[in-house]
Order: structure tokens, then sequence, then C-alpha cells
């Protein structure tokens, strides 16, 4: 199990990547971030670290966004316009995997290009990751519920609220980290659903977002009624899940886990609405990020992943106000001092 992130060191790595002033970069230096939309807190978040450690560096910065999860063809057109404007380097939070061509092409052009929290499955496509161990915070909130339930866990009915069907990295990581943290057993880790436990009872596509946080949980109450366990991708569909749960007066009794860590959701850890989430840290990741394009512009040295992984791990904790013993946990209080949005 990896430390927990420590208030005073997270605050002490978020000012040392954020503060990059004493590396300059050349006016004309340009740095893009392109993100999945610009309504959820986290990628609201990821662009105001993104902008302040580019205008304190004297970067040139241009942001994008697409319009939903899952929309690339906006995220594709952002990337032929940072081309075309001669950008240094270009952070992004990949949609899907169809923006990977286009990465290439930047790539090749000599733009760095650092995908942030959604690797893509082509290593060709980016040159660094800066991301939260996603496996690992899906594999927190599992183990939590599993021991939550204690000997209950054995006869679960859990609900899956995905981002969609895509099969999108980060999606897979937390969903089948979950899973493994409850520990039920995943044929293929690269692909949700290849599972076969009758305990869980589907997959749903929540969009990430509120409005398909319920329309998923009435689908799922729908199959089984007696529904005791939601694992949420994030936590604006854990928002929408307990809506759809405390409408059809189901909302006590019933777990909801998430990943995310937003102010927001962090509340509803504290209020009781969300049972544990797995906190990360969007701030870091992106002006880390900016600081590899500073670099790059510079001399042309690109970032190296965290050691014994494949990129950037910038830190995950659970948030808890119920901690289990054998899963390390911060309580909201701590949480709150450490969120964003």
């Amino acid at each position: 199990m990896k430390k927990l992130v420590s208030f005073k060191s997270a605050l002490l790595a978020a000012a040392a990547f954020g503060i990059v002033g004493a590396m300059p970069a050349a006016a004309a230096d340009l740095a893009c971030l392109i993100t999945k939309n610009n309504t959820n807190p986290f990628f609201v978040k990821m662009k105001e670290g993104a902008e302040q450690a580019a205008t304190a560096a004297g970067l040139e910065f241009q942001a994008y966004a697409g319009e939903k999860d899952g929309d690339a063809a906006p995220q594709i057109t952002a990337v032929e316009n940072c081309m075309a404007a001669g950008a240094k380097g270009i952070l992004i939070t990949p949609s899907n995997d169809s923006v990977g061509p286009s990465l290439k092409k930047a790539r090749e052009a000599g733009i760095l290009v650092i995908a942030l929290d959604t690797p893509l499955a082509d290593p060709e496509a980016q040159d660094m990751t800066f991301a939260t161990d996603n496996f690992e915070a899906g594999l927190l909130i599992g183990k939590w519920a599993k021991a939550k339930l204690g000997d209950a866990a054995k006869d679960a009915k859990i609900g899956m609220l995905d981002i969609n069907k895509d099969n999108i990295s980060v999606d897979v990581a937390r969903d089948t980290g979950f899973l493994v943290g409850f520990g039920i057993e995943v044929p293929d880790l690269k692909v949700m659903g290849s599972e076969t436990d009758p305990r869980v009872i589907g997959h749903e596509s929540s969009g990430a977002n509120p409005e398909g946080g319920v329309t998923s949980v009435e689908n799922l109450l729908a199959k089984e009624p007696n529904m005791n366990v939601v694992y949420t991708i994030n936590e604006p569909a854990a928002e929408g899940a307990y809506q759809a749960l405390k409408k059809a007066g189901k909302e006590k009794g019933v777990l909801i886990v998430s990943v995310d860590g937003g102010c927001p959701g962090v509340k509803s850890v504290r209020d009781g609405v969300i049972g544990a989430t797995s906190q990360q840290y969007p701030l870091l990741m992106a002006s880390k990020g900016i600081e590899a394009i500073i670099a790059f512009a510079k001399d042309g040295t690109k970032p190296q992943a965290s050691e014994g992984l494949g990129f950037f791990n910038t830190g995950v904790n659970l948030v808890t106000d119920q901690p289990v013993e054998g899963v390390p946990s911060i309580d909201s209080a701590k949480g709150l001092e450490l969120c964003w949005g």
C-alpha cells in the first residue's frame, strides 16, 4: 500500500510545481491544455493550475475543451489548432483513443505531449502521463466497501456506474480496481464487464455526470431493487446516484463509493451521502505538466515516470469518516483541506 499524502507535503509539492518562474521560457513559447469538458470541477481546477503556472513562467497559454466525456472531435480540432499555432507542448485529458493519431502527428512535429489523468492506449501518442494511479483509487474504495459490509459482502448486490462503453483507460482502471478490491475476480483487467460474479448487477453508462447517474441507478434498481452498493466513476455521477436512490426511498443502507476528491464530493462524504471517495490532485497534474513543457522548451528534456510505473504518479488518498481496519484513509476534515473545486 502506498503511503498517504500528508497535507503539509501536498502543499509543499503544489507550491514547488506551481511556482515555476525560476525556469523562464521564451515569451513566444506556447502551452496548450485540452480537457474533456469545461464544466467538471476536476477539469476547471486543472485549467486554473495550468494557466497559473504558465503565466508565472512567461508562457503563452491556450485552453480548449470537449463538450462531454467521450467527445473526441473538438479535442482533435484543438490539437490541430495548437500545432498550427506552434505550441511547444500539449497537455490533454483525452476523451478516448481516437485522439491518438492527431497527438502522434503533434509529437512528430516536435511537440511535447503530456496526457493528464487519462493515458492513451497507444504509447506513441504521448511522451508521458501525469496521473493518479486510477487502479489503486478503485482498489481503495473496493477494499473499504468490502470491509464496511463485513460478512454481508458475500451477498452484496453491486451496481457499476462507468463513463460509457468505450473502455477509456481511466474508466477501466477505476472500475476493475474497485472490483478487485472488493474481492471479485476480474479475468481481463483491460476491459470492463469481464467478471461473471453474480454480485455485480450490471454496468451502466453515466456520462460521468449527475443526470447520467440518476438514469443509471434507475436502470439498475429496475434489475435489482435490493442493490446495496453503488460504485461511481466520479462524484458528479455519485450525486445523481444518490438523487435516484432518495427518490426511490432507498438512500439508507446503500453504500456509494466514488473517485475524485473535489470539495463538493468531500462534503458529500462529510454529510453521509458518499461513504468513501479516493482523492486525486488535478492542480498538481497540471502544474507539473507545465513544468515539463518549460524544461522541454529549454533544452529538450522529457519527463520521467515514477519508479516502477509507466507514468508520473501524483498520488491518491482514501477519504472517509468511517475508517476500516487495513485500509489507510484520511477523514473529511483533512480531505477538505486538500480538496479542489
